[in-house]
Parts: C-alpha cells; sequence; structure tokens
C-alpha cells in the first residue's frame, strides 16, 4: 500500500524548558521541605524514604504493565494477530476495512516509519533492538526484510514466550529472540545496535529522560533510533501544563493501561537536542491512525469479540471500556500519535 504523507505532517518544534521529565526520585528530592531545624541525619533519612518510595512506585507500575499484558496479548492475537500496534491509514479510511485491510495497515505502520527515518535494505542494518516488543511482530518482520539479528525486550514473561514460540514456528528462531528485561536498564552492551526501535512502548516508560539515554546507550554509532508513541499535545507559547479537562482524560486512560505521566513529541525532540543526536525529525501520524480505535471497537463488539473479551478477563473489559476515551482524546486533540527519530553521531 502506497504511502500518502502530506508534508505539513513534518513538525518543526520549539525548543523548550523540559520540566514534565524529571525521574521520580529526583522529582521528589526537589519536592524535599526546607527547614533550618532539619539536621542533616533527618535530611537524608528523608531523601533515602522518598527515592525508595519512587523505586516502589515504578516497580508497582512495572508489575502492572506485565500482568496487564500477560492477560491481554492473547485476545490481541487472537483478534488483531501479531502486530500489537496501531495501523497507519489513509486519512478519513472508512473503519469497514476487512480483518486483512486492518493487518495490512499495521504493516504498513512498520514500513512507513522505516521510510520516515530513512531506514532502507541498502543500509545494511545488521543488529536490531526492539524496545517493548510485544509478542514480536516487528522484529520478525524487520528481521526478515533485512536479514537482521533483532533481540526483543518486554516486561511481560508470557509475551517473550509467544513471541519465541512463533519464531520457532516462522524458522526464524536463529534470527531473533526475546526476553524478559526493563526498558530503563537494558542488559546489553554500549553502542551495539544499528537500529534502536520503540513502537508503541514509550508511553509507558515512568522516566522519558531514562528511557531515551537507554536507547541512546545501546545505539552503535551511526545507528539510527526511531520512537513511536501516544504523546499530549505540545503546549502552546505560555503553557505551563494541560488544561484539567485535558488532564483527567488522560488520568482515566494511564488508570486502565498503566500509563505514568504523559509528555509531548516536543519534549521529546528536546530530550533527543540535550544529548546532541543529529538528523531529528518528528511527525504527528494522529489523522493516519484516526481510524484504529472504532476499528478496535467494532471488531470487540462482535461474537467473537465479546466471547474472547469475557473469556480473558478484568483487564481485558477495562480496557475495552476505555476504548471510546481514546478516540474522544484524538478527536478533541489532546492525544497525538508522534513519531520521532534521530542519528547517533559517529
Amino acid at each position: 500500500m502506497k504511502a500518502t504523507l502530506a508534508p505539513s505532517s513534518l513538525i518543526s518544534l520549539p525548543r523548550h524548558k523540559v520540566s514534565s521529565l524529571r525521574s521520580p526520585s529526583l522529582f521528589l528530592q526537589s519536592q524535599r521541605p526546607s527547614s533550618a531545624l532539619m539536621t542533616t541525619t533527618a535530611a537524608s533519612r528523608g531523601s533515602v524514604a522518598m527515592t525508595a518510595a519512587a523505586t516502589s512506585s515504578v516497580e508497582a507500575l512495572q508489575e502492572g504493565i506485565a500482568e496487564f499484558y500477560n492477560e491481554t496479548s492473547g485476545l490481541w492475537e487472537e483478534i488483531w494477530g501479531d502486530h500489537m500496534h496501531h495501523g497507519f491509514y489513509d486519512p478519513d479510511s472508512s473503519v469497514q476495512l476487512s480483518d486483512s485491510g486492518h493487518r495490512e495497515a499495521q504493516i504498513r505502520m512498520i514500513e512507513e516509519s522505516l521510510r520516515f527515518a530513512g531506514v532502507t535494505e541498502e543500509k545494511k542494518i545488521k543488529r536490531v533492538v526492539d524496545v517493548g516488543c510485544g509478542i514480536g511482530g516487528s522484529s520478525r518482520y524487520i528481521a526478515s526484510k533485512f536479514g537482521a539479528e533483532c533481540i526483543g525486550i518486554t516486561l511481560s514473561p508470557v509475551q517473550a514466550k509467544r513471541a519465541n514460540d512463533l519464531a520457532t514456528a516462522q524458522s526464524l528462531s536463529h534470527k531473533v529472540s526475546f526476553q524478559v528485561a526493563d526498558a530503563l536498564e537494558q542488559p546489553f552492551e554500549d553502542g551495539i545496535f544499528d537500529l534502536v526501535w520503540s513502537m508503541e512502548s514509550g508511553e509507558h516508560m515512568p522516566d522519558k529522560a531514562k528511557f531515551v539515554k537507554e536507547l541512546v546507550r545501546v545505539a552503535a554509532p551511526g545507528g539510527r533510533i526511531i520512537i513511536v508513541t501516544w504523546c499530549h499535545r505540545n503546549l502552546s507559547q505560555g503553557e505551563e501544563a494541560l488544561q484539567p479537562w485535558e488532564q483527567n482524560l488522560l488520568d482515566r486512560i494511564c488508570k486502565t493501561f498503566y500509563l505514568p505521566a504523559w509528555c509531548s513529541t516536543s519534549d521529546y525532540v528536546d530530550l533527543l537536542q540535550s544529548l546532541s543526536l543529529q538528523d531529528i525529525k518528528c511527525a504527528d501520524w494522529s489523522e493516519n491512525v484516526a481510524p484504529f480505535w472504532p476499528a478496535v471497537i467494532r471488531t470487540a463488539l462482535t461474537w467473537k469479540g465479546l466471547v474472547s473479551l469475557l473469556r480473558s478477563g478484568m483487564k481485558s473489559i477495562k480496557g475495552a471500556l476505555t476504548m471510546p476515551l481514546m478516540i474522544e482524546g484524538y478527536k478533541k486533540g489532546v492525544i497525538k500519535f508522534g513519531i520521532i527519530t534521530c542519528q547517533k553521531p559517529l
């Protein structure tokens, strides 16, 4: 399916202070009360306690993410196949596309992301890390396309096992492998991947700055980084935060999908600029993914979808009930679907 991206989809973003991306521990420390009567020992104890609380909060979030995908991945695969991400559609596409049409749109999302980042078969990509790999659909596709070695990481043991099983079934286990690992503490050496791929995993990261630094760390010199993720809208000049109703909408989505605080596409750009990355580009693909959530709801309301939903458990049911909020977020311009890409200097 041929891509049709308007030039206006490429965004030139102003730089601004990234105040919303501090790590939880740094944020908590910055809020510590100051008092002339507080002893050094007491201050130290307070700092340790708050850092421990932040660590506990992150661990609880990661456990929730793992449990969510342990429970829901089978349902998703049964209805939508092995690509656990949005499809890329022409604007105003009908949600009445066949199931095969939606799966083609998911493949197109991979192809459009590679094209936007300038990743071609001539680039000689040899090693790829798929950060937040789901059940490995992107890894297997990229490995087949480029003949590259792909390693995927996920917090979900169920996803990692299923991804490895599918790789074996598709005779790709010599090229791809999957393991349980934390994207914020990746178990890889510095500078070893030609392509660092994150397809809709950034929204789960509680510390966006650390997330980006890890992507940069494992990228090889000259390597390409691609982040495709849910974002909130860019703040206007003079705005310090989203409007209360916008934040309330995102908070309701966060509770169901185990998401920490959201950030904007421009926040990601600022982070990459602060790390002196090259060829930084971003685009808003919200219009191209708009048909996706109505399509997911439509399939969930089929007999097969309802039976599978009830069988999979409460997390899946809560996820289904939250889907209309995603549609509302896109329609009102609060939620944006962004791609951000850059190159690590040689």
